[in-house]
């Protein structure tokens, strides 16, 4: 049996011409794609892609919510703007529910990102206003209903 190490393989980049780009509501600066809804175990699987150079709204995510950067790069910055976190292609984060609210986005070139959020209840992110007051949540229902509309689309 030969092993080969990861240095010997020639790096790709991510295609997402297959894939169709929808918007979530009036939310600016991404669009999204519903991949796999579980609703029996609360797992919805998605990507996000981001435009370079921008934030979406402020939130807060209330559950479990696994990512990997599969373009681009992808920002985290706290309410006051001040970038929080960069993560590059290829890494990976499990990332129990967050109660610091925060911004997200691309970087110069956007980014695309997959998220697996693991749910114990049917609301999975809360939207924020300026003055980090709720004024807003994504739930499972939301999700599945864009789940169910992307597929007929």
């Amino acid at each position: 049996m030969s092993t080969s190490s990861a240095a010997s393989y020639s790096p790709y980049g991510f295609d997402d011409s297959n894939i169709a780009w929808f918007p979530l509501g009036d939310f600016k600066h991404f669009v999204f794609a519903v991949l796999d809804v579980d609703n029996d175990r609360k797992i919805v699987d998605a990507v996000l892609k981001y435009e370079p150079n921008q934030k979406i709204f402020m939130h807060r995510h209330i559950q479990q919510t696994n990512t990997m950067v599969l373009q681009g790069e992808h920002r985290f910055y706290e309410p006051d703007g001040t970038l929080k976190d960069v993560r590059p292609v290829g890494r990976y984060t499990a990332t129990p529910a967050d109660p610091d609210p925060h911004t997200e986005g691309g970087g110069a070139d956007g980014a695309i990102v997959f998220y697996s959020i693991r749910a114990d209840s049917d609301f999975l992110f809360e939207i924020l206003d300026e003055n980090l007051e709720v004024v807003g949540t994504l739930t499972m229902q939301d999700l599945n209903g864009a789940f169910e509309q992307q597929k007929n689309a």
